[in-house]
């Protein structure tokens, strides 16, 4: 897998159990080569849970990329015009962000920054993680999947009994879905299935 000097546009979204995977994906593609532009959404900016304070989560992803992060919609806007990413990659991607994106709507810093890239027509790469996934958010997806550019980490629910409409991208294959989005495809499978621990007899 050759990423070496590919510029990636990383975007953080507020899917604050799934942030530590994602830094731990974001330093994987620094290893590869790749130049990393942090983009973080203002929910993922700001607001501290259990699975991190605010502040430090940001400092962590900045640590990583090696650069500061992009946390307005005025500084997302040039993202585009200055041709400043070769492909974005949300990881993670909330319900949230996911509806907004499908419906062009561009009220946040993440969204701006995918419809700024997205005026070059590259790629960009999603990395689902939503307890909704199956439910209201089901027909984002889909619209997603039936529009050009979009590009999605491969998922699997990941827990069916106790949340049936979650599912979750499969982090571990980000680098692997961004190469294969430069290409041009969608990595396969698409859709994973379940661990034979969680298969119901």
């Amino acid at each position: 897998m050759k990423l070496n000097g590919v510029r990636i546009g990383y975007a953080v979204t507020g899917s604050f159990c799934t942030l530590a995977q994602s830094f731990a994906q974001a330093e994987y593609l620094v290893s590869l080569g790749a130049e990393l532009l942090p983009i973080v959404s203002e929910h993922a900016a700001t607001i501290s849970t259990r699975f991190g304070k605010a502040d430090a989560n940001l400092a962590r992803l900045e640590e990583i990329c090696g650069r500061r992060a992009i946390l307005t919609i005025a500084d997302a806007e040039p993202i585009g015009p200055k041709h400043m990413t070769d492909v974005m990659a949300v990881v993670p991607c909330t319900s949230n962000t996911a509806a907004k994106l499908a419906l062009s709507i561009t009220d946040g810093t993440v969204p701006m920054a995918v419809k700024s890239h997205l005026r070059g027509g590259n790629p960009v790469v999603l990395g689902l993680a939503t307890n909704d996934a199956l439910a209201g958010c089901l027909k984002h997806i889909g619209a997603l999947a039936n529009m050009r550019h979009y590009y999605f980490v491969p998922l699997r629910q990941d827990d069916p009994v106790k949340k049936p409409n979650s599912l979750v991208a499969d982090f571990s294959r980000t680098a692997e879905t961004i190469a294969a989005a430069l290409e041009g495809r969608q990595l396969q499978p698409s859709v994973l299935s379940l661990p034979v621990e969680h298969v119901e007899h």
